[in-house]
């Protein structure tokens, strides 16, 4: 009976042990988790990052996000973070002060739904052009609107049609360079010409059709060698300075103040024609929905 007693004695004793020893052990893992949390921003911290405060008004990292390059230091980061930080705190700052000094008889709601409506106004008339101008143009077309309208296009500067060359010297095989520049009409030399300018050149065009400033060739050479006065007296010449090695060769001429050939104009042209075209259209969808709601009754003029 006593060894009974003494057996179960040891065996509580044991189970308290073993039960402490847990306590201990859970107790332990409690204040680690407490600690740890307690190290931890917040869950929102983490998963962002306050970059200001402007009066009522925050910046967080996560609106930067789609700025950084896909390739980008840590450095070159944070001077993005920094410049836009900046920036946005300036804007913020000018956008509360404006706010507090709008004056009485300005009625921001309306402002804001007159700019509301011009936006979808706009990215509908987008829509519309996309899907139903017609960008093709007709050269008939170019030409009789050049016709009608040539007199609106005089030049405000010189302009030539010519062959230009600018080669750094040294210049390999300039003997034969000669030879193709000078007859460029036999043996497949024009062809040779160009093969070796646009390889070599710093700066050549050998577009005998298109037209060019005279200012935008001028400034390739030695300065005062071609200016709108002496390119009449200077139709083909071949020029050496200490760098370069220079071609020119006129072709047509026209002075400031003539009429624009069409072929200068062009591209301004086209954006003319376009731009009626698209009123036009605008202009006659307006009309058919006009009629379409009239026509269903969505429409009451009481004025």
């Amino acid at each position: 009976m006593i060894l009974l007693r003494i057996n179960l004695m040891k065996r509580v004793n044991t189970n308290n042990s073993k039960l402490l020893a847990g306590i201990r052990l859970l107790s332990w893992m409690l204040f680690s988790i407490l600690i740890f949390n307690s190290c931890q921003p917040p869950k929102e911290e983490q998963e962002d990052r306050l970059l200001a405060n402007v009066y009522n008004k925050s910046l967080y990292l996560s609106e930067l996000d789609g700025m950084f390059p896909e390739v980008t230091s840590s450095q070159d980061s944070n001077l993005i973070i920094q410049a836009y930080t900046n920036r946005w705190v300036r804007e913020a700052i000018l956008l509360y002060e404006a706010e507090r000094n709008i004056p009485n008889d300005l009625n921001i709601d309306k402002l804001v739904r007159d700019y509301r409506a011009s936006l979808i106004r706009h990215n509908y008339e987008q829509i519309l052009v996309q899907k139903l101008l017609d960008s093709n143009i007709a050269q008939e077309e170019l030409l009789e609107f050049y016709e009608k309208n040539k007199e609106q296009y005089q030049l405000e500067t010189p302009i030539a049609q010519c062959y230009f060359i600018k080669l750094p010297l040294p210049v390999n095989n300039e003997n034969e360079l000669r030879s193709w520049w000078q007859n460029p009409n036999t043996n497949n030399n024009f062809q040779k010409l160009v093969d070796f300018v646009s390889v070599n050149a710093q700066a050549h065009h050998l577009v005998d059709s298109t037209w060019q400033r005279v200012e935008d060739i001028a400034i390739e050479l030695p300065s005062g060698t071609l200016n709108a006065n002496n390119i009449s007296s200077k139709r083909d010449f071949i020029l050496r300075d200490d760098k370069f090695l220079y071609f020119f060769k006129l072709f047509d001429l026209k002075n400031k103040r003539e009429i624009a050939p069409l072929g200068f104009i062009q591209d301004q042209a086209r954006k003319v024609i376009l731009h009626k075209r698209k009123s036009k259209l605008l202009e006659e969808k307006k009309n058919d929905m006009l009629d379409l709601a009239l026509e269903r009754k969505n429409v009451e003029i009481f004025y």
